[in-house]
């Protein structure tokens, strides 16, 4: 069956925005819920005035089942990707039971709206944090999956195998577990990026606002960690070669796969030090930061290898990390309060 409207949850989100701009441009039909607790509405005013087109729009809560359902009725849903969930890892460790609770009932709300809906295409929005520490670098999808280092990263493990355990009884269910690489950067129109609620809890966009003067300093937490320059080491992919591959997905399930598990990012990776680095090449600008203790949660290195996603989807990154540099302060400046 021929993919045409897809239910895109967290749609206003980060990730989710920019693949939303992805999908129409290869002439999916998306329709988008979110709670709006980490997200603009005007992000959905951006996304009209770039695509020129009407989208469909829910303000709900993937937790709250009747108002997940009303969704599906009005719909003839073809797929699901499903991004909503909390997300910060730090604050997943003071708040487990928030992450438990909205990270597992969303995802089984949406699945089981699945399920009554008979919708056969699913993509679940996972991390590379379910590698935990890993075993080895690159990390493979092959790798064992046992025990994150924190609440959040333990969400997406529990997720993957309620995923994994209904794709084993509804095999006729395509399902596909994407393992991202951080994404950072932003549109290239630069009217579409990371607009964190608050105190941003991810490195780019905090140092994006030390860029332009909305912060005084970076803090960079660790220089300790068995690593080149003490700091840790993370795989860090443009947003929007993130957002293309759920596309490619997308298009895969035309095949009738099943399950499959990718990863998507770079497969290289980058410490703290070398984004700062790269960041002040992009941008001439000099970015001010200090050391601080190590926090909770974090591990020294977790990169990716992407080879299968390569093989089998024709995954390629076309940004460098500079690129994502200059993407994310394009974007501050244009934004320098948010949306």
């Amino acid at each position: 069956m021929k993919i045409k409207k897809v239910l895109v949850t967290g749609g206003l989100g980060y990730i989710g925005s920019h693949t939303i701009v992805e999908l129409v441009n290869k002439g999916y039909e998306p329709i988008i819920i979110d709670n709006l607790s980490n997200a603009s509405i005007k992000v959905l005013d951006v996304l009209e005035q770039m695509l020129k087109i009407k989208i469909p729009f829910y303000q709900i809560d993937c937790t709250d089942s009747c108002e997940v359902n009303k969704v599906f009725d009005e719909h003839k849903i073809d797929a699901v990707i499903h991004f909503a969930a909390l997300k910060a890892v730090g604050e997943s460790i003071q708040k487990p039971a928030e992450y438990y609770y909205n990270n597992l009932v969303s995802t089984l709300t949406i699945l089981k709206a699945v399920q009554a809906h008979g919708v056969k295409n699913f993509i679940f929005s996972s991390s590379a944090t379910v590698y935990g520490n890993p075993i080895h670098v690159p990390c493979l999808e092959s790798d064992p999956i046992v025990n994150a280092t924190n609440p959040y990263g333990q969400t997406k493990i529990i997720n993957e195998r309620i995923l994994t355990d209904y794709s084993n009884i509804h095999k006729d269910t395509n399902i596909a577990l994407l393992r991202y690489a951080n994404p950072i950067g932003a549109h290239s129109s630069g009217k579409l990026g990371e607009n964190p609620n608050g105190i941003p809890n991810n490195l780019m966009p905090y140092v994006s606002q030390v860029a332009v003067g909305k912060r005084d300093k970076l803090t960079v937490f660790g220089n300790d960690y068995p690593t080149k320059d003490g700091t840790c080491i993370r795989d860090y992919i443009h947003v929007s070669d993130l957002a293309l591959g759920h596309v490619l997905t997308l298009e895969k399930f035309e095949t009738d796969p099943g399950l499959v598990i990718y990863n998507l990012g770079t497969g290289e990776g980058t410490s703290v030090l070398d984004l700062v680095n790269a960041y002040q090449k992009a941008t001439g600008i000099k970015i001010n930061y200090t050391f601080g203790p190590r926090r909770d949660g974090d591990i020294p290195t977790n990169y990716l290898d992407v080879t299968k996603a390569k093989n089998e989807l024709g995954f390629k990154c076309k940004y460098s990390i500079e690129d994502c540099c200059k993407t994310a302060y394009e974007f501050q400046i244009k934004h320098p309060n948010g949306y």
